[in-house]
């Protein structure tokens, strides 16, 4: 019954995406994970004709241009599918990297409210002057420029208002969607979409607390502290919270336009050069890196200095990580395909059908095309695109952080190339590298994974005779049990379970029918006025039991 009403909340936002999905030609889908005969049943009409002018464009451009239509959930969805390169192929990956955060603007008088909210006073007592013309507008929020009282200039991003409510529901439908395509369209499982709704799930509603966003921003400022040529804006918390975000404002050129820096009098070169040291040294020492460095989102500042915003989508690395990734550019720059080996089966860990003979001989074939080729031709972000194409001609997915990171650095390569086309990512990166790999077998830091392991090993031995003891008494007592688990019997379990549940709600439906029904007569028979209240009510639940029986078998039969 809550499902049903669950349901009922959201669905007029199902009518909205059925109706765009069938627009597109998409209306199989829509079909398949019953959408079609939900919205139907509640009386509401779909539009079945198909528009000639979408029918003669492809596949990833009309699900680029619905997702569009969509809103701005469904538009964050496709910007984190285009870094699914492990996934897709290059066609896919190339329209969802079309999908821009632009959206129209709101008035100024939408936000003010709002802003009143957060600020707990007129936003006018608090700046001494507000640009009411956003900078940019995104589908999440939109930036305005403001003046503090000593003329300090800030940028104030504003969420838009009613966007969670809307999020919420979107999210809800993609978790429900995800579970039917998985269950019931075996050719897209290989895309895995329940991992990518929860994994998209959890960023994007990280990505919704702007409070959050700031402290990345002070993370990673605190770890170029010592580069002042790297520059992170500084955030005003007085001001800033879950909807608000208060932060300097970074007078900069750019990275979109290197004609301007070029006549600013910006050395290209060294530009490139400190990019490309600033992702590195966030990925393989820190662990915790800018996840969408596009040219947008960088600044050139006077002095060749970088500035960096917009830390609503981060990516982490854990130590274990960072050294197989070193591993896999060494192995990759040094042509040795058996490091490159050990860490994809590193990642492949838990594949059930790999093929581990075919997958060494694709990558020795892959590994050796680029044998002779001079470090500088190299590109890195080519090579980790074509890897995760050996993957993906596996049925094997890349775990989510680390396509996070490929698609970083795909991007930086490519701006680094954009600023100098001779720049060279591999030279690069090949400190960095050789610092991961020798850090990871250096004295101290073996000795403190001896000391860890030593004293895991330690409270092991210590505990193993009190848990043994434990275990002879619970056996002694009859308390031991053994569980088996038989996935096969899990999907008859719960048919059985959905059975049981109709079966307890028809008995509590007819219950109440009868029920009403001596009390109505009992009403009008004793010579009382109008329907008694008490069997107006009962014939409601019984009503709405019966509702939920309806839906229950419809459900049942769709599966």
């Amino acid at each position: 019954m809550w499902e049903t009403l669950g349901a009922i909340r959201d669905l007029g936002r199902v009518h909205q995406i059925a109706s765009i999905l069938i627009r597109y030609g998409f209306g199989d889908l829509v079909h398949r994970v019953g959408m079609s005969g939900a919205l139907e049943k509640a009386g509401q009409v779909l539009h079945w004709q198909t528009i000639e002018e979408l029918s003669t464009l492809d596949a990833p451009t009309r699900v680029r241009r619905a997702m569009e239509d969509l809103g701005p959930t469904f538009v964050k969805l496709g910007q984190v599918l285009a870094t699914r390169v492990d996934l897709f192929p290059p066609e896919w990956i190339l329209e969802f990297g079309k999908l821009q955060n632009a959206a129209p603007a709101l008035d100024y008088a939408q936000i003010h409210p709002q802003l009143c909210e957060d600020l707990g006073e007129e936003p006018e007592n608090v700046f001494a002057r507000i640009d009411q013309v956003p900078l940019a507008a995104a589908s999440l929020a939109q930036a305005h420029r403001a003046w503090l009282a000593d003329g300090t200039a800030v940028i104030l991003k504003v969420r838009r208002p009613g966007i969670r409510k809307i999020i919420e529901a979107d999210l809800r439908l993609l978790s429900r969607m995800a579970e039917i395509v998985e269950a019931q369209a075996p050719d897209l499982q290989r895309y895995r979409p329940r991992e990518v709704v929860h994994q998209f799930t959890l960023s994007l509603r990280r990505e919704l607390d702007f409070a959050a966003e700031c402290r990345n921003a002070e993370r990673i400022a605190q770890n170029f502290v010592d580069r002042p040529e790297i520059v992170i804006p500084g955030v005003y918390w007085q001001w800033t919270g879950e909807r608000l975000n208060v932060q300097a404002f970074v007078d900069g050129i750019s990275a979109c336009d290197l004609d301007v820096a070029d006549a600013a009098g910006l050395d290209r070169k060294l530009l490139a050069r400190r990019g490309a040291e600033t992702i590195l040294k966030m990925v393989l020492e820190d662990g915790f890196f800018h996840a969408d460095p596009h040219p947008g989102n960088i600044f050139f500042l006077p002095g060749n200095r970088i500035g960096l915003i917009d830390f609503g989508m981060i990516g982490r690395l854990s130590e274990q990580r960072r050294f197989q990734i070193a591993q896999l550019l060494h192995g990759l720059a040094a042509h040795d395909a058996d490091a490159v080996i050990e860490v994809l089966l590193d990642w492949t860990d838990g594949a059930a059908d790999i093929n581990e003979q075919r997958l060494q001989a694709d990558t020795d074939a892959f590994v050796d095309q680029y044998r002779g080729v001079p470090l500088k031709q190299l590109s890195l972000g080519a090579m980790l695109q074509d890897v995760t194409l050996i993957l993906r001609d596996h049925n094997l997915a890349l775990p989510p952080d680390l396509a996070l990171m490929i698609k970083t650095f795909v991007t930086l390569e490519g701006l680094g190339r954009q600023l100098d086309p001779d720049f060279d990512m591999a030279a690069e990166a090949r400190p960095f590298l050789e610092t991961t790999l020798l850090r990871r077998h250096s004295p101290g830091v073996m000795i403190r994974r001896g000391w860890r392991a030593l004293g895991s090993a330690t409270d092991l031995l210590m505990r193993l005779p009190k848990d043994l003891g434990q275990l002879l008494r619970n056996a002694r007592r009859g308390k031991l049990h053994m569980e088996i688990d038989v996935p096969t019997l899990k999907p008859f379990g719960d048919q059985v379970n959905h059975a049981a549940n109709r079966l307890t709600l028809g008995v509590v439906t007819a219950a109440l029918i009868i029920g009403s029904s001596i009390v109505m007569h009992a009403g009008s028979s004793g010579g009382g006025r109008g329907w008694p209240t008490l069997g107006v009510l009962g014939f409601i639940g019984a009503a709405l039991g019966g509702v939920g029986i309806l839906i229950s078998i419809w459900r049942s039969g769709r599966k």
